[in-house]
């Protein structure tokens, strides 16, 4: 008997008392990047339960790949972020975290599962911010294996899955690339991967072309010249050089950039001086810029050091300043040909089973390395979006014009309704890679 996709995932969908306490437990234990341990050796257990998967562990330091060969057929490799962020949170859920770890840096910080403290909506770009809520991720495709386990005699070929460590300082595909991910499993035929996003329960959504914006971060170091508060003529103070050059890099979207273009540049963090009466010698800031065109990125980067060089030049500083790239996210562009299948299958499935599937979701604000798996190898890809707004909190919010003031992703109160968030999750996971394994 041949079964249609929306069927063999009706028919094999695991049961998901299982999973909810998964992901309970994952959003109690949230793990910082590259120190992913405890999150990589649970999902390693949720594998091995199976015994039919061939697993690669601490793949790019703390990376997990698994493979489950299946008859001849494409390759298809399914992807999940694992990391958390430094934040405290906030939900008064009776899950949430209050864990606290030590960073690469070896300072310590509240760890938890969550985006940008920025609009859910950008009323000039359409544009959605990035999220987090690698918990869901990580539980879901924990799922869809299960899924597709119990499902592998109505699909044939090789099924790939990757718990990618680091997403969120934008290392970790990379660092699986470079730790040999592609000795250890097959090179994929199609990449695929989704996120959780500030939408209402039930949104799932695909796009075509550019889904994310590039990111570059710095780390900017302006030197002075310190000396005591009250002789401000024998010093050059670093703090007037940085006012002046976080006003001016402001210039850059006003100023510098087309309206009809879309560019961001953040200064996320300043740090100058101890005390009150002594001028510093030096001011530290952190430079988050987002674009959405390679030709803008070119440009804007540029603006940014020739702004920071002329500020100091202005500022008599002692020394050039220090302008460090600290993480850099490529584009993120999904493969027309890729999203077009997909959009069959999701639409046959999702519309059926009473979700909202929208073809055409507004593109991310935010920036993803998921690209580097498919980029790589030069294969194919897909990323796509769903909702974690509880719907009755949406629906209360949408009707009072309120939608912005609903919390979102890296906000210490955001946390996604389990369900039915972890059901279209999984289910998108599976449909997904029965597109092509069917």
């Amino acid at each position: 008997m041949v079964l249609r996709i929306s069927e063999i995932v009706q028919q094999f969908r695991p049961d998901f008392t299982t999973y909810e306490s998964l992901y309970k437990h994952l959003h109690s234990n949230p793990e910082l990047s590259f120190q992913e341990h405890e999150t990589s050796a649970k999902i390693q257990h949720d594998l091995q339960q199976h015994d039919l998967f061939r697993i690669q562990s601490k793949v790019g330091r703390t990376g997990v790949a698994a493979v489950l060969e299946n008859g001849h057929g494409p390759n298809v490799l399914l992807r999940a972020d694992i990391d958390a962020l430094p934040i405290e949170e906030k939900t008064g859920l009776p899950y949430a975290s209050t864990k606290r770890m030590k960073n690469l840096e070896g300072i310590e910080k509240p760890v938890m599962h969550v985006s940008n403290p920025t609009p859910l909506i950008s009323p000039k770009t359409n544009i959605i911010n990035q999220a987090c809520g690698h918990d869901m991720h990580t539980t879901a495709l924990l799922a869809a294996a299960s899924l597709l386990i119990k499902a592998r005699h109505h699909w044939s070929g090789t099924l790939i899955l990757c718990f990618q460590p680091a997403e969120e300082v934008g290392a970790g595909a990379q660092a699986m690339v470079d730790d040999g991910l592609y000795l250890k499993v097959p090179v994929p035929d199609v990449v695929l991967g989704g996120h959780v996003m500030p939408f209402r329960s039930g949104y799932i959504g695909t796009r075509r072309g550019l889904m994310a914006s590039a990111a570059d971060s710095f780390r900017l170091t302006i030197h002075g010249h310190g000396g005591h508060a009250s002789q401000p003529h024998r010093s050059r103070d670093p703090i007037l050089t940085a006012a002046h050059t976080i006003t001016r890099l402001q210039t850059i979207v006003a100023r510098e950039t087309n309206p009809t273009d879309s560019a961001v540049v953040t200064v996320s963090a300043i740090h100058a001086g101890d005390a009150e009466n002594v001028i510093p010698t030096k001011a530290q800031l952190k430079l988050n810029i987002r674009t959405f065109h390679p030709d803008t990125r070119a440009r804007v980067l540029a603006s940014v050091k020739r702004i920071v060089d002329a500020e100091a030049l202005a500022g008599d500083a002692p020394k050039p300043p220090d302008l460090k790239p600290t993480s850099s996210f490529p584009f993120l562009m999904n493969d027309d040909a890729v999203t077009a299948k997909l959009e069959t299958s999701f639409a046959a499935h999702f519309q059926c089973s009473g979700q909202n599937y929208d073809s055409n979701t507004i593109k991310l604000g935010g920036s993803e390395d998921f690209g580097i798996l498919a980029t790589a190898v030069n294969r194919p890809a897909n990323y796509w979006c769903y909702g974690g707004i509880d719907p009755a909190i949406w629906d209360k919010a949408e009707e009072a014009g309120k939608l912005e003031s609903l919390p979102f992703n890296h906000s210490p109160y955001f946390a996604p309704v389990v369900q039915p968030t972890l059901m279209v999750a999984t289910d998108a996971y599976a449909v997904a890679a029965l597109t092509w394994l069917t």
